[in-house]
């Protein structure tokens, strides 16, 4: 799957999608794909204050349990309750229906610590 546009990228495979002052937050296709079967989604509470990087949740696959990271800082505004009763909904729209929440921006600049789609690209092909 290619990346779509507008998104921006952390090592730990995250994806971030800047509206406004508002950041939406999912896991990259490459990231559910090397999950498989997603069972289980434990997000951070909404008004949870996050630090950039910061371990905020648990994605429970039938292969492995991984931590979640927020690519940047900030208050969670709203969490992706759909999850609760269909957590594969990661796994078949990672990039749409399958977000994981949403925080408003604590500090913009974080974004250039990010990796663009080619960037991005990059890393998941290295880790091939």
């Amino acid at each position: 799957m290619t990346q779509p546009d507008g998104l921006l990228y952390s090592k730990e495979h995250e994806w971030l999608k800047i509206e406004g002052d508002v950041g939406v937050v999912g896991i990259t296709d490459y990231a559910q794909d090397s999950l498989g079967d997603i069972v289980y989604v434990e997000l951070p509470r909404v008004g949870a204050q996050l630090k950039q990087s910061a371990s905020v949740g648990v994605i429970e696959s039938v292969k492995a349990v991984s931590d979640l990271f927020t690519p940047v800082g900030g208050e969670v505004v709203e969490v992706n309750t759909a999850l609760d009763a269909d957590p594969a909904l990661v796994n078949r729209e990672p990039f749409g229906g399958g977000w994981l929440f949403k925080l408003k921006l604590a500090d913009a600049a974080e974004r250039s610590s990010l990796l663009g789609p080619s960037d991005y690209g990059a890393l998941v092909a290295a880790e091939h």
